[in-house]
């Protein structure tokens, strides 16, 4: 999947031959807030086994990431989402959030989830996500 704007500027890909991991884990592990010490095995490791979105800028270097964690045909996870600070502002948030979900692998998902500390208008506005309808369904298993 390539999808890339009228100005043909950054350009938005799943081919995983094109993802920087050392961009990716540089990112993750030092200036997340929910990857903090992530080591590179583990991206590595999750990248393989995820469907993965990068942004490129116009000379080619990578310059946001996300990744969907699925089944491909009833749930997915979206995560590790972001956008390269020297790259914000242009609108590249809201291009990944929408080529992640209209990407024909997840677009007849029955559920797509995330989760966010502060970008809940994004994904709302341009992702279409809500609230959970019944958050006391949901559990989770945390490890340290």
């Amino acid at each position: 999947m390539e999808k890339s704007n009228p100005g043909g500027d950054y350009t938005i890909s799943t081919n995983p031959d094109l993802l920087d991991l050392g961009f990716i884990h540089d990112f993750l592990s030092t200036k997340s807030y929910w990857a903090q010490g992530r080591s590179r095995e583990t991206v590595a490791l999750s990248i393989r086994s995820s469907l993965c979105f990068g942004v490129y800028a116009p000379d080619g270097r990578q310059a946001g990431f996300a990744r969907a964690v699925t089944d491909h045909a009833t749930f997915a996870w979206v995560c590790d989402v972001f956008v390269d600070e020297a790259h914000r502002g242009k609108g590249l948030g809201k291009r990944l959030i929408q080529a992640v979900v209209t990407h024909p692998d997840l677009a007849a998902v029955k559920r797509l989830v995330l989760g966010t500390r502060d970008a809940h208008e994004l994904y709302r506005r341009y992702g279409g996500f809500e609230s959970l309808r019944n958050p006391e369904r949901w559990m989770e298993r945390p490890r340290s």
